[in-house]
């Protein structure tokens, strides 16, 4: 419940990043909701209230509607998606299945253009390359601090991002040395 009150809380904020949970749980609570005031909808029918509760339903739909375009835009800038390619869902049959694909994704490492990753946020800001050179230049957090990714206090792979998880002298997950 308490992902479906954050998406709630961040419901027209289309900047950040938002984890798979927060998505695929606040999408359940939809569906969940939707259905179950369909059901009891077409159910009460007979006695002339379906309609009433019908009409909630689908107001409620439209109220949700921009909650569940902003999550859906901060769950691609997770991936490192533009939030313009929820537009390949228009696309008739293959369009939604490539949108479950990218939504089910697991998140970029470390931080990307669109933010700190929302899974670590104690992670320190990953090194960015600067286009065409091999050369690092600090990444720079939200707040303006300027850190390196990879020395071996932090425990963050310069190459990944990922969280080391012994002291080997090489990434477990990229096999850069560390």
């Amino acid at each position: 419940m308490e992902w479906y009150q954050l998406v709630w809380s961040r419901f027209a904020e289309f900047d950040g990043r938002s984890r798979r949970q927060e998505y695929w749980m606040f999408s359940l609570f939809q569906f969940l909701i939707i259905f179950a005031g369909y059901v009891v909808g077409l159910a009460l029918m007979a006695i002339g209230i379906g309609f009433v509760i019908l009409g909630l339903c689908f107001i409620y739909s439209l109220i949700s509607f921009i909650p569940s375009l902003s999550v859906s835009v901060r769950r691609l800038h997770d991936t490192g998606k533009s939030g313009w390619f929820l537009l390949v869902g228009l696309i008739p049959f293959i369009g939604g299945l490539v949108l479950i694909i990218l939504m089910a994704t697991d998140s970029d490492p470390g931080m990307n253009e669109y933010g700190p990753n929302p899974k670590f946020p104690e992670q320190p800001a990953m090194l960015a390359w600067s286009a065409g050179s091999y050369s690092p230049r600090p990444a720079v957090w939200p707040g303006g601090v300027s850190t390196f990714v990879g020395d071996k206090g932090f425990g963050f792979c310069s190459g990944c991002g990922n969280k080391l998880k012994d002291a080997s002298p090489y990434c477990g997950s990229c096999g850069a040395q560390v």
